[in-house]
């Protein structure tokens, strides 16, 4: 089981498995230690990888009676500069050409995976190699040759990306690669797929007809690291499950100074739709070699739970770094320190509007929410088929605990992402009042809920049915 202090904390953690992460041993220590989803990247995972990751994942979910997801993270339209010859330093000022190829780069002849650029980039763009060590600046297009002059230098390695920040490029969100990285996510019955340099709604639209073709059921994340994006970002969360913060291009693509206004904006935008956040990129960095994070990471960490995100996601720190399991558990620390602190904030709660179809349920969860902060309640009840109740409660951020019964296991990983949720495997569903007494049992069992604590219990009417949520019960334990 699940350390209980770190089973009960609001916020989740995402971690990606890696070469220094992909053993049984120290995935089951990052999951008792606090991980809620593990990542899979198929940037630099392979399917081999992968399904060894999913085995042991599903393995643990049995053993420790968890419900750990995974996230299978699609590379999209990554653009990369190929071989590098050695020592190779670009100076200020320097004249450099850029063109599609696959031939070895030098510090003045510099080859990309990109077919259509020199049709895409104009004169006055940016180009911004190795996370913006190297900017270039476009003096003219030759043919399919792009004359630049450096206006930042330095050294050149090999296969390492490149942005391009005034540009609108033309490739394909989904690639060749992330179709076949796709196709094995839905045969794996992967719980959550991110799709990389989302830049519409449309983009979200076209990956879950994919997914709806093949007979999948995984939730669709949009990663939000371009400028096109930003503008379109009602379109995407509309059509999205949930949302990435993907700080690390889209600090690169965007003046960094940016970054920190548009995280709380995308979480406040997501939350007012009830579709979760994930914070990513530069969580705790320093610890991929270090036993401790900086105070700035702290720091940054502990902002991320007050402005309300669902969850903070680890790369290279559980991936490739020294201490994923120490990670895991430092940043469950700061998590649960912030979530017990005084200074926690009120977050704006959203009226849910009469036009929606579901404004019952909506309503419903809304008063939930609200009337468990007004009691102290200690959990909040509900059982749902599809999760949406849950989700709805989670995006009030309520005081209490939610607790998730439903009879589809695939659904309680897919849960462990959202803010607050606890989930519990339930398929009696009798009558009202056995479920809500047997709910209640099982939770007294946990230890989270105990003789004397208000609880509210929300749930459709017949509960046979199974329907939409249509009834709200407030009650004293026995």
């Amino acid at each position: 089981m699940i350390e209980r202090k770190y089973r009960l904390k609001r916020t989740k953690i995402v971690g990606t498995i890696g070469p220094t992460s992909l053993s049984k041993k120290k995935i089951r220590k990052m999951i008792l230690a606090g991980l809620n989803v593990c990542r899979i990247n198929f940037s630099h995972c392979n399917h081999e990888d992968a399904s060894k990751i999913i085995s042991i994942v599903d393995e643990l979910n049995t053993e420790l009676n968890a419900h750990v997801a995974i996230l299978g993270d699609l590379q999209g339209p990554k653009l990369r500069i190929g071989s590098v010859s050695n020592n190779n330093v670009i100076e200020k000022n320097q004249l450099v050409s850029i063109q599609d190829g696959n031939e070895i780069s030098n510090n003045t002849s510099i080859f990309v995976n990109y077919p259509n650029i020199s049709n895409d980039i104009k004169v006055g763009d940016k180009i911004l190699l190795d996370d913006g060590k190297i900017i270039l600046k476009v003096d003219g297009v030759d043919g399919i040759k792009i004359n630049c002059i450096a206006i930042q230098g330095g050294k050149l390695h090999s296969n390492k990306g490149f942005n391009l920040p005034n540009t609108k490029i033309s490739l394909p969100t989904i690639t060749n690669k992330d179709y076949s990285d796709l196709l094995f996510s839905i045969e794996n019955k992967i719980e959550w797929i991110a799709l990389s340099f989302v830049r519409k709604g449309e983009d979200i639209v076209r990956l879950k007809k994919i997914i709806h073709e093949h007979g999948g059921r995984a939730k669709v994340i949009a990663k939000i690291e371009k400028p096109e994006a930003i503008k379109n970002l009602n379109s995407i969360i509309s059509n999205s499950d949930a949302l990435m913060v993907a700080r690390g291009d889209l600090g690169v693509e965007l003046p960094t100074q940016k970054v920190p206004v548009l995280q709380k904006k995308i979480v406040r935008a997501s939350r007012k739709k009830a579709k979760p956040v994930i914070i990513a990129t530069q969580v705790m960095e320093s610890m991929i070699t270090n036993l401790s994070p900086t105070r700035a990471e702290t720091n940054d960490a502990a902002n991320a739970v007050f402005d309300g995100a669902d969850a903070l996601m680890l790369s290279g720190e559980t991936s490739i770094g020294k201490y994923p399991t120490r990670v895991i558990r430092t940043i469950s620390k700061i998590i649960l320190d912030v979530e017990a602190s005084d200074e926690r904030k009120h977050f704006n709660k959203y009226l849910p509007f009469k036009s929606n179809k579901r404004y019952i349920s909506d309503s419903i969860c809304y008063q939930a929410s609200e009337i468990a902060n007004q009691v102290e309640a200690k959990a909040i009840l509900a059982f749902t088929a599809s999760g949406y109740n849950a989700q709805k409660i989670s995006s009030n951020r309520p005081n209490a605990h939610i607790c998730v019964f439903t009879y589809n296991r695939q659904l309680l990983n897919t849960l462990s992402l959202i803010w607050g949720v606890l989930g519990f495997y339930y398929n009696k569903f009798d009558s009202t009042d056995n479920t809500i007494q047997e709910t209640q049992d099982i939770l007294i069992d946990e230890k989270i809920i105990k003789s004397g604590d208000f609880v509210i219990n929300i749930a459709s009417m017949p509960i046979k049915e199974k329907g939409m949520t249509n009834m709200l019960k407030l009650e004293k334990v026995k």
